[in-house]
């Protein structure tokens, strides 16, 4: 799998390591890495991608149906819904309507091998527009993110997701450690709230039956995270997601999931909204990452996340 940017790859770098300062800066006043003892699998790609940031992304990823009104009125006017993309994957897809993906994420043991750089786990959460048409082309697809509740122990994190134009709010989160916890219900839980708003996300989501269909199938969350991110489109984010790895087969394979998002945040602005019925699944990634690069180089790319099979041994 080739990666294309090697000087935009140390300007990134570069940025991390000015961002360390501020982190050792406010060290204090966060919460102790050590105190986190967290369920996910150790990072399998430092040693195999030294010069690219790599982690691990454990997710509950849920598609929030909206109309396509409603999409065009919250997605700036410039960038055009690419809908035959989107319904390529969903040929059953309601008409009329635009997927909105939720991500609620805990990053976990993210390196710059190379550089002996590591950062502390964090959580995220936002709400993502998939299958735009940033750069006018017609067929490239790119994903809108533009704000996230991001862990407020993590300034790096923070700080650099700030960096792509994001609306970054500070946040805590239930779990601290973890992509959700269990509840006495069998459900699971997830909640990030800002520290400096009244912004907030959460999700309660259970275990489909398995006489019931999950509507959307992997390949569409697949496709959807591995398409390059974007906030105010000055840089763009390559995270290269790779669903077909030891990491998610088996015990460890995606969980289909049911349940209700709960939120209060941008774009969906005024009071606090609220999906029930919305379908998702549950799944830990390991990925390659490159940072800040131009929107323009990722024309056509086409974020397969790893072909079948491909990397079965991690």
């Amino acid at each position: 799998m080739p990666f294309k940017h090697p000087l935009l790859q140390v300007t990134a770098v570069v940025l991390i390591v000015l961002l360390s300062a501020l982190l050792n800066l406010g060290r204090s006043k966060a919460v102790p890495q050590s105190i986190c003892t967290s369920y996910d699998h150790p990072n399998p790609l430092a040693v195999m991608f030294p010069n690219n940031a790599t982690g691990v992304l454990n997710a509950t990823l849920v598609i929030i149906p909206i109309s396509l009104d409603v999409a065009r009125r919250l997605i700036p006017p410039q960038y055009r819904i690419l809908e035959g993309a989107y319904r390529h994957l969903l040929p059953e897809f309601p008409q009329g309507m635009y997927p909105v993906l939720v991500q609620a994420a805990h990053d976990h043991d993210i390196q710059l091998r190379a550089y002996g750089i590591t950062l502390d786990d964090f959580s995220r959460v936002g709400f993502e527009f998939p299958f735009l048409d940033l750069l006018g082309d017609g067929y490239s697809s790119f994903r809108w993110a533009p704000a996230q509740l991001i862990s407020a122990t993590n300034t790096i994190a923070v700080e650099g997701s700030k960096a792509y134009g994001t609306i970054v709010s500070p946040a805590e989160y239930e779990p601290l450690c973890d992509a959700y916890h269990a509840l006495a219900n069998g459900a699971t839980y997830f909640k990030g709230s800002s520290l400096t708003s009244s912004d907030f996300v959460e999700l309660e989501m259970a275990q489909l039956p398995r006489s019931v269909l999950n509507p959307y199938p992997l390949e569409l969350f697949r496709n959807i995270t591995n398409q390059p991110t974007f906030a105010n489109a000055t840089t763009c984010d390559n995270m290269i997601r790779m669903f077909h790895t030891s990491m998610s087969v088996g015990e460890f394979a995606p969980v289909s999931v049911r349940g209700r998002v709960r939120a209060k945040t941008f774009p969906f602005e005024g009071a606090q909204k609220e999906w029930s019925n919305v379908y998702g699944v549950q799944v830990a990634t390991p990925f390659v990452e490159n940072n800040y690069l131009d929107c323009q180089s990722m024309q056509g790319y086409d974020g397969s996340g790893g072909p079948e099979g491909s990397l079965s041994a991690i």
